[in-house]
């Protein structure tokens, strides 16, 4: 069997190409997963014709697609969504924000976005401020900006107690100063 097949697609294949198109594809993707599931078939001038209403058709679809992404990027270039997450009192979550849980909520604001098209530069796992770029087509971006805020106010450095170890490592208990002690014993009870 040679390494790569000639097929016509009848049905739209996200990353290939739409119905009627004569694709090269490898041979176990063919075999594995576009014959079995009835998406691509040996391609002859018959077929491709008999395909060619369904193919107009596609591709009025795929510009009405086009014309949704390119307004719904409009709208969403600067947009700034906030995400409140548990964490810890230095602001690192216990979990992380992933693709999906921006994907959700910006459905949720009414976009819509598959979770691939979120595109994250890093893991975000503490409590920020982070540029997030939303990509449906590979000429088609728009930044928004995330905030991820704590879901409790977050006890601050200066509201801790703070506490003393000795050498040894155990707790040192705050005891008044020896000079307060010294004065204490110096003056006489009154009688």
């Amino acid at each position: 069997m040679p390494k790569t097949l000639q097929l016509l697609l009848t049905e739209n294949v996200e990353n290939l190409g739409i119905v009627g198109d004569v694709v090269k594809v490898r041979s176990g993707f063919a075999r594995n997963y576009l014959l079995p599931r009835e998406l691509a078939t040996e391609p002859s001038e018959e077929k491709v014709q008999a395909l060619a209403a369904r193919r107009a058709d596609a591709e009025r679809q795929l510009v009405e697609l086009r014309k949704q992404r390119e307004g719904m990027i409009s709208k969403l270039d600067n947009y700034e969504l906030t995400l409140q997450r548990a964490c810890n009192d230095q602001g690192l979550l216990y979990g992380s924000v992933t693709q999906h849980d921006i994907a959700l909520a910006l459905r949720a604001a009414g976009f819509d976005v598959r979770d691939r098209d979120v595109r994250l530069g890093q893991t975000i796992k503490r409590i920020d401020s982070y540029e997030i770029t939303v990509k449906p087509e590979s000429d088609l971006e728009a930044s928004i900006k995330l905030w991820v805020v704590a879901d409790r106010k977050l006890e601050s450095v200066d509201d801790r107690e703070e506490m003393e170890f000795d050498a040894e490592g155990e707790l040192v208990e705050n005891q008044p100063e020896p000079a307060a002690e010294a004065e204490a014993e110096a003056k006489p009870t009154e009688a």
